[in-house]
Parts: C-alpha cells; sequence; structure tokens
C-alpha cells in the first residue's frame, strides 16, 4: 500500500493488549447469534505458512505456490473458490501474471458482505534504510499476510457455523507493485492495487453487491493501533462506526481507537469507486512515525517477529463480531 497522505489528528495514547477474556463466547445482541470464538493460534500458523514459501512476489515460484495453497485451504474450509487470473501491466511495463483468489459462503443469497486483503508482497525493500536493500523483495509477513492469515481464519469458523448473510473472501493480487520511491519517473496512484482495480472492472459475479466490504491490511503487529481512515470515513462512515463499536463492545479500544488518523491509497479506494460498494480500511497507523506505518514496513525486517497473536486475535474477533451481527 502507498503512504499515508494526510494526517487528520494526532493522539497519544498507551498501547495495550486486550485479554482473551474480555471477548470470550460473546452473543452479539442485535441479531441474537452465537459468535465464534476466533483462534490467534491457527490465525498465526497461516500467516507463517504463507511466509514459509518465501516473498510472494507475482511472476515467481513463490507467487504461484502460495496460490495453490491459498485455494486449497479455502475449498477445505467450504467455499466455493474462483481463481481469476489476469496479466495485469505494472508502472514498468512488466506483464505480471496475477490472481484474485475469490472464496464464497452461500453464493444463492443476494444479501452479502465483502472481506478483502491483498496477498502479494512488494518487489522492492525501497523504504528500507540501507540502499543495498532497496532491490531485494519483502517478505511481507505483516504487509498483508497477517490479513490474509486472519480471513483464513475467518473462513474456517464460516464453514463451522454459517452466519445469515452471504460471506465473499477476496485475496487480492498485484497491490504492491506501486512504484518504487527510487523510480525517477511518473509515481502515478494507479501503480497500486492493480488485482482490485481488474476485480472492480470485472467482478466474479456480473452485477456483483454487498452491503458493505473491510478491508484487511497490516493488521497483526504487536500492539498495532488502528484509527479511523480518512478515506474510509469519507466512503462508508457508518461501516467504521459498526466495526468500531465492535471493537468497543469487545474491550479491544486500546488497539481500535476513536480518532481519526490518515489517508491513504489502499484497495478499499478502487472497491468505491469503481465497485459501487462502501468499503473501509482496517490498518496500522503510526501517527509519530514519517510514513505512517511501522518502521519495518517496505524493508527486510518484515518478518514473522512483527506479527502477533493478540493483535489477530483483536481484529479477527471484532471481525467475526461484525458479520454475525447482520441479519
Amino acid at each position: 500500500m502507498n503512504k499515508f497522505t494526510t494526517v487528520c489528528c494526532l493522539l497519544l495514547f498507551v498501547i495495550g493488549c486486550s485479554s482473551a477474556s474480555k471477548q470470550s463466547t460473546s452473543t452479539d445482541q442485535t441479531a441474537q447469534v452465537a459468535v465464534p470464538q476466533f483462534d490467534s493460534d491457527s490465525s498465526f500458523l497461516y500467516v507463517k505458512s504463507q511466509c514459509d514459501f518465501g516473498p510472494r512476489v507475482p511472476n515467481s515460484k513463490a507467487h504461484d505456490a502460495c496460490a495453490d495453497y491459498l485455494v486449497s485451504k479455502m475449498e477445505a474450509f467450504g467455499a466455493k473458490v474462483i481463481r481469476q487470473k489476469a496479466d495485469l501491466k505494472g508502472y514498468d511495463g512488466t506483464i505480471l501474471k496475477s490472481t484474485n483468489i475469490i472464496a464464497s459462503y452461500k453464493p444463492e443469497l443476494k444479501e452479502r458482505i465483502l472481506l478483502c486483503a491483498h496477498w502479494d508482497c512488494r518487489p522492492w525493500c525501497d523504504q528500507d534504510k540501507d540502499p543495498a536493500n532497496h532491490h531485494k523483495p519483502v517478505m511481507g509477513a505483516n504487509d498483508a499476510a497477517s490479513g490474509v492469515g486472519v480471513l483464513m481464519e475467518v473462513a474456517r469458523q464460516l464453514n463451522k457455523q454459517q452466519p445469515a448473510v452471504g460471506v465473499d473472501i477476496i485475496f487480492l493480487d498485484s497491490e504492491d507493485y506501486g512504484t518504487p520511491e527510487f523510480y525517477q519517473g511518473t509515481h502515478d496512484e494507479d501503480s497500486w492495487c492493480l488485482g482490485t482495480q481488474y476485480w472492480a472492472k470485472n467482478p466474479h459475479v456480473k452485477g456483483y453487491k454487498a452491503r458493505f466490504g473491510i478491508l484487511l491490511d497490516m493488521v497483526g503487529a504487536p500492539g498495532a493501533v488502528f484509527y479511523k481512515e480518512q478515506e474510509s470515513l469519507n466512503f462508508a462512515p457508518s461501516i467504521v462506526d459498526k466495526v468500531w463499536n465492535k471493537a468497543r463492545e469487545y474491550g479491544f479500544t486500546s488497539n481500535f481507537v476513536d480518532g481519526t488518523g490518515g489517508a491513504i491509497t489502499d484497495d478499499h479506494i478502487y472497491v468505491n469507486r469503481l465497485a459501487g460498494i462502501p468499503c473501509i480500511d482496517i490498518i496500522h497507523f503510526d501517527p509519530h512515525s514519517q510514513t505512517g506505518f511501522g518502521s519495518y514496513w517496505h524493508t527486510t525486517h518484515d518478518t514473522m517477529d512483527n506479527v502477533d497473536k493478540q493483535t489477530l486475535l483483536v481484529v479477527g474477533q471484532t471481525l467475526l463480531g461484525v458479520i454475525y451481527g447482520e441479519k
């Protein structure tokens, strides 16, 4: 994903981890449906399994192998899975053999929720302090294997207990091939999120619609803090409120902060603009860093050391609470 472009407010806060006991065996009072328990150990394993392939850069063997892994797991979790393949052109003219992986539950229902995360890795550590690393690929443990790992555990729970609405989980490809910092030519916002732009123009179901969408990006760091992203507030303020209220209900206010963060070019922008689906971005925001992200972002340090089970639990349980609260 691209840099945060504006910072709307800076808050002082103490990062704290909510205990699992605050969200154990909860019942959603709105829909009177039992909410499954998110298993952070399982989610952590899914994140690690992706990293075990190496950087999942388009046109690489690791990318192809991970795609097969994701498809097989989602099929094992009872989803109807579609591989949406496309040849997408990068900022430098490189043709990226891309695959959006779409896993659907209750595909016959018109009332649907969209959940998504990108699964590819950035080919360049262009934010690394050592210029010698700028042309090395990013391992992408937090950006964005963490989001995929959360959604895989959500999928496993959906297979065990179906919610009242249909759910589509999309692992989006070629998100992180955006113009690198070292490039001397034009930096185009639309060089990012290529897989999402393709899907939004060519949905897997003709005329596809969803009540709302939720994007996960960098949701695994220890003590990660999620501010209300500005573009999410612009496009879908009621969905932001829905998610943050659910997090508050579970006692996760140390992570889901009641404050506005920055505006970011991420997959949700194109889901909103091109697909017309109100979509928000749950993304870690560090108001004290120059980029708005952690120091490991787009560097050689984006490894499993930056993925924490408690953070995965906070995000995953909040997401399950939202899903099972829909009628």
